[in-house]
């Protein structure tokens, strides 16, 4: 079947927040006496924020934590993550991305976020792209993270298509086995590539308008 919808991954392919995340995450780990660096950061990528924290963890040497206390790291994370989105504005979505989507409007396709992220709505309203997308399926509709298939299982009922139609855009290798798990194109781009799990490597966003012709 021919592509007719493209749901894209948020954090990383449509903008860049990782930076955020690491800081975020590094203060709450500095908090509790916890090593943390970019390399565990990398291993994020793609992973719900209690994921994330379970991760952040296997380094933790203190007394077990409760549910309730880890509820309130990943809270303190958040709090900290949100304050930095707030400093984000439509130009940290770039032209390219920008003109690329517009192009893909304009061919027909159905566009959609999947995105593991509690905090889309956020960012795609400090980006200037609230309404943008046909369908947005992110963390407040999940109950589990990539790379479970079922945020882009979501997205593509949402818009009413067909798995075999979409294609799904990743820059985490979690995302890509999400896509695939689901029955949908995949297309790698950024650290993705280097898994050689998609169906298409791209080296810029703007190459989706060779795949999407």
């Amino acid at each position: 079947m021919a592509i007719q919808s493209v749901i894209f991954d948020l954090d990383g392919v449509i903008c860049f927040t990782d930076q955020f995340h690491y800081q975020a995450w590094k203060k709450m780990a500095d908090k509790m006496g916890i090593y943390f660096d970019e390399v565990i950061n990398n291993r994020l990528r793609g992973v719900s924020r209690m994921a994330s924290l379970e991760i952040i963890l296997e380094r933790y040497e203190g007394e077990p934590l409760s549910v309730e206390k880890k509820e309130e790291l990943a809270e303190y994370k958040n709090d900290l993550y949100r304050e930095l989105l707030n400093t984000m504005k439509p130009s940290d979505c770039s032209k390219v991305v920008r003109r690329t989507l517009h192009e893909l409007r304009n061919r027909g396709y159905l566009l959609a976020i999947g995105s593991s992220s509690k905090n889309t709505p956020l960012i795609l309203e400090r980006l200037g792209l609230s309404g943008f997308f046909d369908a947005v399926s992110d963390g407040n509709n999940i109950t589990h993270s990539k790379p479970d298939p079922e945020v882009f299982v979501k997205a593509a009922e949402m818009l009413g298509s067909p798995a075999a139609e979409c294609l799904v855009v990743e820059d985490a290798e979690a995302g890509i086995r999400a896509g695939n798990g689901g029955g949908m194109k995949t297309a790698a781009i950024g650290d993705a590539v280097n898994c050689h799990l998609a169906d298409y490597e791209m080296e810029h966003f703007s190459d989706l308008l060779k795949i999407c012709e």
